[in-house]
């Protein structure tokens, strides 16, 4: 069989589907569910949050000019409380610390949904490879996944980061490669409720090649899935990020949320009380991740809707 399949084999495919698998029936109802999502109070409010902070990132450069982070252009007093004209205080060096949180929202973002989007590309190709398949491909995939579910996540990102070396992209990988283990099992399950539906068996019974009903029959009905999975995994890959910017293994140069906390740390901002320096970005994180956790499990909700009278 090959995977050059006539559209009009699609289209007797789709016709023929139940209103649960067919792609169609899936996204007919996008603005109910849109409603739904909004006139959820989670929704509602974890949508204004990121409304917010995307904001923020995208507007930073026309909040913050560059030369009011260049250390050798500023002239605020160092590490000093909240005041006129620095309503979070002052670092080290005498920048403002609302310019830098509001600067540091842009890299925090960027490094977070790359390592999201790098994590659910990989996971979703092996669940799907995993659950289509099946036989010793699928037992193969999965002791690899288990193999990894093995290992302790936070260490091997650390190990992986410090021997791929500093900057956002080494940061980025050792998300990836420690986090898609979660995406895989789950898209693996749903892959394989999907394929015991007649449609699929229909698509196949019509001359359907394996990498078609994959890509036409089977990924449009666990995208819902994978969209609920991936909401939720923004927030812990920015938290991850955030940890490993923290602890020296970001890029020196990029003013993140984790390296303001790394510099305030080593400029002995703790042992000084300069409370203002480290509380602002840690408020920061907790917020975002607030913010996605909150759409996450919305968006759980609204697509399977019996998450909610089991909570």
């Amino acid at each position: 069989m090959t995977d050059s399949v006539p559209d009009a084999v699609d289209a007797r495919v789709a016709a023929s589907a139940p209103p649960l698998g067919r792609p169609p029936a899936r996204f007919a109802g996008l603005r109910r569910r849109a409603v739904q999502f909004f006139t959820m109070p989670t929704g509602f409010f974890g949508a204004a949050i990121l409304v917010i902070v995307i904001g923020t990132a995208l507007f930073a450069p026309l909040i913050v000019s560059p030369a009011d982070l260049d250390v050798t252009k500023v002239s605020g007093p160092s590490l000093n409380p909240p005041l006129a004209g620095y309503p979070l205080g002052t670092d080290q060096a005498g920048r403002s610390v609302l310019d830098l949180v509001i600067w540091g929202t842009r890299s925090s973002l960027v490094v977070g949904l790359i390592a999201t989007a790098l994590t659910v590309v990989v996971g979703t190709t092996i669940g799907l490879v995993a659950g289509h398949y099946g036989g010793w491909i699928s037992r193969l995939l999965m002791q690899v996944t288990d193999w990894f579910i093995a290992l302790p996540g936070l260490p091997l990102a650390i190990s992986l980061a410090a021997v791929l070396g500093q900057g956002n992209a080494s940061i980025i990988i050792a998300i990836a490669v420690t986090s898609w283990t979660g995406t895989a099992r789950l898209v693996r399950a749903q892959t394989l409720a999907v394929s015991a539906r007649p449609f699929v068996e229909r698509a196949k019974a019509l001359g359907a090649g394996d990498g078609q009903v994959m890509r036409r029959q089977i990924l449009p009905s666990v995208v819902p899935i994978v969209l609920v999975t991936s909401t939720l995994k923004i927030a812990d890959s920015i938290l991850s990020a955030a940890t490993l910017t923290f602890l020296g293994l970001g890029n020196p140069m990029d003013v993140s949320w984790g390296s303001i906390l790394n510099s305030a740390l080593g400029q002995g901002a703790l042992t000084a009380g300069a409370w203002w320096y480290l509380i602002p970005p840690g408020v920061a994180i907790l917020i975002v991740v607030l913010g996605f956790t909150l759409c996450g499990r919305a968006l759980e909700t609204i697509i399977n809707p019996r998450t909610e009278t089991a909570r």
